[in-house]
């Protein structure tokens, strides 16, 4: 990831995803997310909701949504963050696995 503008309640960040790779679920608490896909294809779990994005659509992750991207295609998928919020400290994310409020694919048999 990387930042290309910040202030006191938004951060715009770039994020690349490898092809068959993707962001494990995670929730944050403080902060709203949007994401616009600049290249490749976005396969966005946000909530119960599952989408796959195209070059130049977008999705709202709002604040206390369990929530994850990956990349089912064979470029890079290229995403726009930009994130809004009363916090967007690092700290402010909590991913269900470590919580054990979901169980990682291998206990899944």
């Amino acid at each position: 990831m990387e930042v290309i503008e910040e202030g006191d309640s938004y951060r715009i960040s770039r994020v690349e995803i490898k092809p068959r790779h993707g962001i494990k679920p995670q929730i944050h608490y403080h902060r709203n997310e949007h994401w616009v896909v600049v290249s490749g294809v976005a396969k966005v779990t946000c909530g119960e909701t599952e989408v796959l994005l195209n070059r130049n659509e977008s999705t709202y992750v709002p604040a206390a949504t369990l929530h994850k991207v990956e990349n089912p295609g064979l470029i890079p998928l290229v995403i726009l963050e930009i994130q809004n919020g009363e916090y967007l400290g690092e700290d402010d994310i909590e991913r269900p696995y470590d919580l054990n409020l979901i169980k990682p694919p291998s206990e899944n048999k």
